[in-house]
């Protein structure tokens, strides 16, 4: 049986600049860099049989929390994350201008 994923913690691997969360046999990611107070995502990534779960979600939440508690401004570099900005309108302060 296939675990589920809102149960499933994001981890953070901050050596590779990545959230990871990891269902059976498969991860989804979201990668970024961290410069100057930013942090820039660049890539968010699920697998075609993880799709359609919100995963991609949980780990743009992780990393908007990472960006919050570290006071980083997101610069989204990443479409999904752009969209997902706009989605949750109480992350707007955290958007790089």
């Amino acid at each position: 049986m296939a675990s589920d994923p809102s149960s499933t913690p994001v981890l953070h691997l901050p050596k590779q600049q990545r959230f990871e969360l990891q269902i059976d046999e498969a991860t989804a990611h979201l990668d970024y860099t961290l410069a100057e107070q930013q942090m820039t995502i660049h890539h968010t990534f699920v697998p075609a049989k993880l799709r359609g779960q919100s995963i991609a979600g949980q780990l743009a939440q992780a990393a908007f929390d990472y960006a919050r508690k570290s006071k980083f401004k997101v610069v989204p570099a990443c479409s999904y994350i752009g969209v997902y900005a706009q989605r949750h309108p109480s992350l707007a302060d955290l958007l790089a201008e």
